[in-house]
């Protein structure tokens, strides 16, 4: 074999090597994505569970301690502080900025600060 075309041969692998090493890097961004994305609805999913749990304990009277309420329709006075408090403890923010979306664990100033507000 020649010294040019062993030369030739080593480029192109080398070039085949540097095209690899881009998919790569792209299918690792991607996998990145759908782990982070995988963790969010994983959260999210947790955070509907037990929602749709005390929904469940509330529609049959009892809260989540299971005492019985007197459930007769009524708006009680509070009420909607109250649920917006427990949305707030079950990981989703209540301010008018990110309303609705999962928080990251950590606290909203914004949400926080509605909350004080309300009081």
């Amino acid at each position: 074999m020649k010294n040019k075309e062993l030369f030739e041969r080593f480029t192109f692998l080398e070039k085949q090597i540097g095209d690899l090493h881009k998919e790569f890097e792209e299918l690792k961004g991607n996998l990145v994505q759908v782990i982070e994305e995988n963790h969010h609805l994983s959260l999210e999913n947790h955070h509907l569970r037990k929602r749709l749990e005390n929904s469940t304990d509330f529609q049959n009277g009892t809260d989540s301690n299971g005492d019985e309420d007197a459930v007769d329709g009524k708006q009680v006075i509070g009420e909607g502080y109250d649920n917006l408090a427990r949305i707030y403890e079950e990981g989703f923010h209540i301010c008018n900025v990110h309303f609705g979306s999962p928080r990251d664990e950590e606290d909203c100033l914004f949400c926080l600060l509605f909350l004080n507000k309300q009081k």
